[in-house]
């Protein structure tokens, strides 16, 4: 049986900590249904691990690397599905629900761009975004500091590419 109070507790900091949910979702799913399933399951993967995170880091950290891992698998299984859907039709949903979201059109500009990027570029950018240093980066998506920095470079160049 499930203790009322850890679910309790646990439900509270998804609330407190639902814009990371809604950040992933937005740069991983490419409408809003996909993005429904996909908060949908990381909310649940979140909730199956909750009783492994034992408090060494922070709460935000630890949801970050679990709901980056669940986006990531999420993306390669979506990857590997025949899609027959027009991909410009969602490009131009993203555009306007960020739009709306955001409501600074460069900030809307960013994300279409990093909606241009890899699964693991918009991971990396992300994490980034959100200033964690290049050491949490790399524990979040399992390669070395020096290879964070050095995709940092390329995907800021890449970036600015797209936007300009």
């Amino acid at each position: 049986m499930v203790d009322i109070a850890r679910k309790n507790r646990f439900l509270e900091l998804i609330e407190q900590n639902q814009d990371i949910v809604h950040k992933i979702c937005g740069i991983y799913a490419r409408n809003m249904d996909d993005r429904k399933d996909l908060s949908q399951e990381i909310v649940y993967q979140l909730w199956k691990s909750y009783q492994s995170f034992r408090g060494d880091s922070k709460f935000t950290t630890w949801m970050y690397k679990v709901a980056l891992n669940t986006a990531l698998l999420n993306s390669r299984r979506n990857r590997c599905r025949v899609r027959t859907e027009n991909l410009k039709d969602h490009h131009g949903d993203i555009l306007v629900e960020v739009a709306v979201q955001e409501k600074h059109g460069r900030i809307s500009r960013l994300y279409e761009a990093i909606n241009q990027l890899r699964a693991l570029d918009r991971a990396i950018i992300l994490l980034y975004l959100e200033q964690f240093n290049y050491g949490e980066i790399s524990g979040f998506i399992g390669i070395s500091e020096s290879n964070v920095s050095v995709r940092l470079v390329r995907i800021k160049k890449k970036l600015k590419e797209l936007l300009a």
